[in-house]
């Protein structure tokens, strides 16, 4: 039977759109991050007789007929919607599926707090939360988390039926997914990945650290912000700015071309494929590691990264136990990947079962449909790395200086639209009718 989808993601696997693009509409939805699990996700549900589209991060009430009309399942794949800075989205979400009379499916939500649970920091989002998973449960025989602080704080709010499936992201490969090191020892050649979260400001030192010791080292960062820095250089209010932290094109990881970024999720495991080693802050950073085959190392900072890094079994310390002097070879060496490995097919069917629960078929286990989907990533071509501004090739260079003419014009033409529409309006306004009779004419 054919089945029409409906995914939230901010754009389908294939959709190409190139870094400028990417950042001028932010198809990223602030963290590339976000394209990892959704796309893991489109994947695990591209079934020979699955219809999937993209929402776009589209959530209006006001759309709620519509999809009620054209699908039959609302697919939502989260990541850390539970947090006090996404209340406001999330009540509109919530006032869209209250609406739908269409099987709602939620893949892997996760609450946000410390790495201590702390119960009282959640208090404000009680209520919307409450909501939520009441609206998403009217219409779903349950909601699938991310691990067990999210799993604790749902029940703690009164409801049950919820199941733990950790990240679509973890399942790209189906359940034929290990990791092993492929040599026992890290040296200072080996090409080692870094992800910072740059609001935490205890990575400084370790950036540091690891710029000195490690030459062929590279940082993938993932953020809009930094997208645009790398693009175009600081923003006005960041010139001449220095920081600890690769935040400015004055830092040396950015003065020496050693930063990366992608904005697609393919073109970033691929170059991933290539290093020996990944550790960081970013929870899809560690992850985009893993399933490309390269050992990865996570720094938790908050309740989110941590459960996640349990649930997985992924080798890991809580950030505020890592000391600033902490070495790369250090944490390889400490790195224990049996658990992932071991425990990854028991978790593959954990998140294929709750699929089943709720009428949903996966690719693996659909004839060829995986293999036809990794068949038409191969087939399409994705945009490459961006490197800072002061390392791209001229032509590259010209193109951006282009594009960004290109918008400056365009948006002058809309300004000067809109002022000329408002002059109009203030002098119908202001005169008689004959007036307006002439400019009519």
């Amino acid at each position: 039977m054919h089945q029409r989808i409906l995914m939230r993601a901010r754009k389908g696997p294939f959709d190409v759109l190139t870094p400028e693009e990417t950042f001028e509409r932010n198809w990223i939805g602030d963290n590339s991050g976000n394209l990892v699990f959704s796309h893991a996700a489109h994947k695990l549900l591209a079934t020979s007789t699955a219809e999937i589209t993209a929402s776009q991060f589209r959530a209006s009430p006001k759309d709620a007929a519509e999809i009620n009309e054209k699908y039959d399942v609302f697919v939502i794949p989260l990541a850390n919607a539970f947090r006090r800075s996404y209340a406001h989205r999330l009540a509109p979400m919530t006032r869209l599926i209250e609406r739908l009379k269409i099987p709602v499916v939620v893949l892997g939500v996760g609450v946000q707090t410390d790495v201590d649970g702390n119960r009282e920091y959640l208090r404000p989002i009680d209520e919307p939360v409450r909501a939520f998973c009441r609206a998403v449960l009217d219409r779903s025989h349950s909601i699938g988390v991310r691990g067990e602080i999210t799993e604790d704080y749902l029940r703690t709010l009164g409801f049950s039926a919820v199941e733990q499936i950790g990240c679509p992201s973890m399942f790209l490969h189906g359940d034929n997914f290990r990791i092993e090191k492929a040599k026992p020892t890290l040296g200072p050649a080996d090409r080692i990945a870094l992800t910072i979260s740059p609001y935490v400001s205890s990575m400084a030192g370790i950036v540091t650290g690891h710029h000195q010791r490690y030459p062929n080292l590279r940082y993938l960062p993932q953020d809009l912000k930094t997208l645009g820095t790398l693009l175009y250089g600081d923003a006005p209010e960041h010139r001449g700015k220095r920081s600890d932290i690769p935040l400015h094109t004055s830092h040396p990881l950015f003065v020496e071309d050693k930063v990366r970024m992608f904005v697609d999720p393919w073109t970033w495991m691929e170059y991933l494929s290539g290093f020996d080693f990944a550790f960081g802050t970013r929870i899809h950073g560690t992850i985009t590691a893993l399933v490309s085959g390269t050992p990865g190392y996570l720094f938790a900072h908050d309740s989110r990264t941590l459960e996640l890094a349990r649930y997985f079994g992924i080798p890991h310390r809580a950030m505020r136990d890592v000391p600033a002097d902490v070495d790369a070879a250090q944490l390889y060496e400490e790195a224990d990947y049996t658990a992932l490995n071991d425990g990854h097919k028991a978790r593959f069917e954990a998140i294929t079962g709750f699929l089943a629960r709720h009428d949903l078929g996966h690719s693996f286990a659909d004839g060829d449909s995986a293999a036809r989907f990794d068949r038409r990533v191969r087939e399409t071509t994705f945009p490459p790395a961006v490197r800072p501004a002061t390392a791209t090739a001229p032509a590259d260079l010209l193109t951006r200086i282009q594009w960004l003419r290109d918008q400056n014009r365009t948006l002058r033409e809309t300004v000067e639209t809109h002022r000329a529409q408002q002059l109009r309006e203030r002098l119908r306004q202001a005169v008689g009718g004959p007036v307006r009779r002439m400019l009519r004419r």
